[in-house]
């Protein structure tokens, strides 16, 4: 498992200096990227806009670094929450306006210059994008946050208002629908 920052005892109510900012900003990012950028990964099918998103969410931390309180609810919860918002506003946009995206196009473009392995990891790609498709919205942010973000269901738990045992019933649920759906990981 890899390593948990534990940052928030380090925030304190209020933080005033912005070098102090900046310190605690880049130590946040470093120790929170990749589970942030993994969790958007799982919401949505394309590399880039995880890319764009994982960099919204990231805006928006530190603008509102200053703002935050531990009162309200622990660093990671807080911050799972505003990436969550982040994805959910940016599927909102996307309802609005439906049109063909030539970034899907060109992430099927790929520099590796083996074509079977290529069209391998695509047609594996593809099956479990389709698998995770067939979840429902709630079923796709459990597993997103479970896996993609590497949170506890405790942490998840806080960040979706359902209770821990709820969390699991319904990762168990959608454990077996996905593996309904894409049978052995051997055939993937």
């Amino acid at each position: 498992m890899q390593d948990r920052a534990l940052l928030h005892p380090f925030i304190q109510e209020e933080i005033w200096e912005e070098t102090e900012i900046d310190r605690l900003f880049t130590e946040i990012f470093e120790a929170y990227y990749k589970r942030i950028f993994n969790y958007i990964g799982y919401r949505v099918s394309s590399v880039h806009t995880a890319e764009d998103l994982t960099s919204v969410v990231f805006e928006k931390i530190l603008s509102k670094l200053g703002t935050y309180s531990q009162k309200k609810a622990p660093f990671e919860v807080w911050m799972f929450a505003i990436a969550r918002n982040v994805v959910n506003d940016y599927y909102r946009r996307q309802k609005r306006r439906q049109f063909f995206s030539l970034e899907a196009v060109r992430e099927r473009v790929s520099s590796k210059k083996d074509p079977e392995n290529l069209i391998l990891r695509e047609e594996r790609s593809d099956k479990l994008i389709g698998a995770l498709n067939k979840l429902d919205e709630r079923e796709r942010n459990l597993v997103a946050l479970k896996f993609g973000a590497c949170l506890r269901n405790t942490e998840v738990a806080q960040i979706t208002g359902l209770t821990e045992s709820n969390i699991g019933v319904i990762l168990y649920r959608a454990m077996k629908k996905l593996k309904a759906e894409l049978g052995s990981v051997d055939q993937l």
